[in-house]
């Protein structure tokens, strides 16, 4: 191969089938205590308390740890998404935080803080960006523009998929709706294995072998465009997945190399479970509310949407990533 890649071939695992079957839920399985945690009363009065404290106690941004303020209940709420994501259906929504009664940005302060709970917040971009807005910039979805700033479709992905290392769990405080579409979807990559286990056998052994990803230009200047690692692999006995096809198919046009036969039919079959009706859970994201994902077991997918006219009214989130390994830094290197 011609191409500079950044090596993660060290991932490669031999194929196997998960150790619980809860583990392999349809969309059929699930109710919404499954997956939905509700603020308590107590919980929001210390949303209150801490809303005020912040607006009384200035920080610069993202200097507040959790450790410093005293919120037990929301701790508790916390935990039990965190519970959720690693023991349950590997997605929840905190449902709400009070984003009409305080200014965004302190919202947004209490956001970091919760997002602490579960696990430490890393760099979502290479220049070190934290915090991350995704919302609609106009741009084309390209190579070098991610999808997160159009407003197209993006199929069944996790996120960051082309990375060195890949954040363990993926937050979403909705600020704003869209006026119409943007509706967001979940599936188990459990489930998704199992069926290419079982109808597309041969298939999934090369999502196995290292394939190429795009890396959408978040490097620094002359490092390598793409990487070079399998779709899916274990770790601990827990899949470990890098699913984003469509950067898989980006990563080869951008190389110039041609992508061998069964990968491009086994990323057609993969796209084609990963639509499957009985696969995914739909849970629009309202306004106030936070999402979080296990970002190696499940896959979310975002539909096309329309956004209102008004600026302040566009789709808004705000977007946090979590990973232990590694630094704080975007490719999560130490010196």
């Amino acid at each position: 191969m011609q191409v500079e890649f950044l090596d993660c071939r060290n991932e490669v695992s031999e194929i196997r089938s998960p150790s619980s079957s809860r583990l392999v839920w349809l969309a059929s399985d699930l109710k919404d205590n499954d997956w939905r945690v509700e603020l308590a009363d107590q919980a929001l009065d210390e949303i209150y308390q801490l809303a005020n404290f912040i607006q009384d106690n200035p920080l610069q941004q993202l200097q507040r740890r959790v450790e410093d303020v005293a919120i037990p209940a929301c701790l508790a709420s916390m935990a039990a998404m965190k519970s959720i994501l690693d023991d349950g259906v590997g997605f929840a929504v905190l449902d709400r935080l009070p984003v009409d009664e305080y200014p965004i940005e302190t919202i947004v302060e209490i956001y970091w803080l919760l997002g602490q709970c579960i696990g430490r917040p890393v760099a979502q971009k290479w220049n070190g960006q934290m915090i991350y807005d995704v919302s609609d910039t106009g741009k084309e979805f390209a190579y070098g523009v991610r999808g997160s700033h159009t407003s197209v479709e993006l199929l069944f992905h996790t996120d960051n998929a082309f990375a060195r290392l890949v954040p363990d769990y993926v937050g979403l405080f909705c600020r704003n709706p869209a006026k119409s579409g943007g509706i967001s979807r979940i599936c188990s990559l459990y489930s998704v294995h199992q069926r290419m286990m079982d109808q597309y056998p041969r298939l999934l052994a090369r999502l196995y072998q290292p394939m190429l990803f795009d890396r959408q230009k978040e490097h620094c200047e002359g490092a390598e465009p793409v990487c070079l690692a399998p779709y899916f692999s274990w770790r601990n006995n827990r899949l470990f997945a890098r699913a984003n096809s469509s950067l898989v198919r980006k990563g080869y046009e951008i190389s110039n190399e041609a992508m061998d036969d069964e990968l491009a039919q086994a990323l057609d079959a993969i796209d084609e479970i990963s639509a499957s009706e009985d696969l995914w859970y739909e849970a629009p994201l309202q306004r106030g509310q936070i999402q979080y994902l296990n970002n190696h077991e499940v896959g979310h997918y975002r539909s096309e949407f329309e956004d209102f006219d008004e600026p302040e009214r566009k789709r808004h989130l705000y977007r946090l990533w979590h990973r232990e390994a590694g630094s704080t830094s975007y490719d999560g290197l130490y010196l």
